[in-house]
């Protein structure tokens, strides 16, 4: 039984029935037989927040298409607010909120304006969705601009009306893609904010990211896809822990990278090693003792280096053994069907 992290402390069973997403087996191959998403399985529990991590061309945007029924499978099951996807994609479509990572938001429009015509679409007029409209303008802190044209709002006012706009028929399940991209700092606390307030009020997200950060910060639990693969999953500490080593990072500058690695390849309690960004990463059981040997195995081959540091796993640690890379770069996107 696969188990979730209750928000108060310790473990639960995470029931599939009883989920706000499940997934057996999911695939989906493009013309030309390209495989972006291979049989995964996923559990999310009811009112957390789940994050799903991988570099460009992985296929955490293709599984997100297929969970929010914009793309059929091409074999493998998916449940959405505990209906199936394909079967019952309308119902699915009426439960949940989808927030992009290109926003289309009319600028001529007001956000009140934008948030009513949205209550419209999903049968709520009227008095109700002035109510509404109120309602969602106060819970992301934009109740001061609601009567100005979205031209004039900055770009993480409006993500927050984004993120307004697919709450106003209170779904179930908040499918968020990438929600702080291009971002700055401040505006991305702020919208970190508003998701923490809006899952508070018991709708579950499923949340795509490219920073590390923000899924330690947000997420109760992630997984990472690699070519179409979860690769692992756990709690952020959960991931951390399971590494069960400290980091030793030594900043080559000029250094040859094969002559380093050459140097440290029989160093005791090394377990792994690769090179990425100009660095050698060493994974080992006590990163404090491993310096001296480091140290003298390197003068040993005159081979310079521009630093040495240690630290405790991150995610961008779990992320890097777990993929062979970082999470930012310059991957290929995903096919397009």
């Amino acid at each position: 039984m696969t188990l979730s992290t209750d928000p108060r402390g310790g473990e639960m069973p995470l029931d599939a029935a009883g989920a706000a997403i499940s997934v057996r087996s999911l695939r989906r191959t493009f013309k030309g037989g390209i495989e972006a998403v291979r049989d995964i399985d996923l559990t999310v529990a009811r009112g957390e927040i789940f994050g799903f991590l991988g570099p460009n061309g992985a296929g955490k945007t293709t599984t997100v298409r297929m969970l929010c029924t914009l793309l059929p499978p091409t074999s493998g099951n998916a449940s959405v607010a505990g209906l199936d996807v394909v079967e019952d994609a309308a119902e699915v479509r009426r439960r949940i909120g989808v927030a992009l990572q290109e926003i289309g938001l009319d600028p001529v429009q007001t956000g009140r304006e934008l948030l009513e015509l949205q209550c419209g679409l999903y049968g709520v007029t009227g008095r109700d969705a002035r109510d509404r409209a109120e309602e969602l303008l106060e819970l992301v802190g934009l109740t001061e601009a609601a009567d100005r044209r979205t031209k004039t709002y900055s770009g993480g006012m409006k993500r927050r009306l984004d993120l307004a706009s697919a709450l106003v028929h209170a779904p179930e399940v908040l499918f968020l893609d990438e929600p702080t991209t291009g971002l700055d700092p401040a505006s991305r606390l702020t919208v970190w904010e508003e998701v923490r307030r809006i899952n508070a009020t018991g709708t579950s997200v499923f949340l795509t990211t490219q920073y590390l950060e923000e899924a330690d910060q947000l997420c109760q639990r992630l997984a990472i896809i690699d070519d179409g693969r979860i690769v692992t999953e756990g709690t952020p500490a959960q991931l951390k822990a399971q590494m069960g080593h400290d980091v030793v990072t030594i900043s080559l500058a000029a250094a040859d990278v094969p002559t380093t690695e050459a140097a440290l390849a029989e160093l005791p309690g090394l377990e792994r090693s690769m090179t990425e960004r100009e660095a050698l990463v060493l994974y080992v059981e006590d990163g404090a003792r491993s310096i001296p040997e480091i140290v003298r195995r390197l003068d040993r081959e005159s081979i310079g280096v521009a630093a040495i540091s240690v630290s405790r796993p991150t995610l961008d640690d779990v992320f890097l053994q777990a993929t062979g890379r970082r999470l930012e770069g310059d991957e290929q996107e995903e096919p397009t069907p």
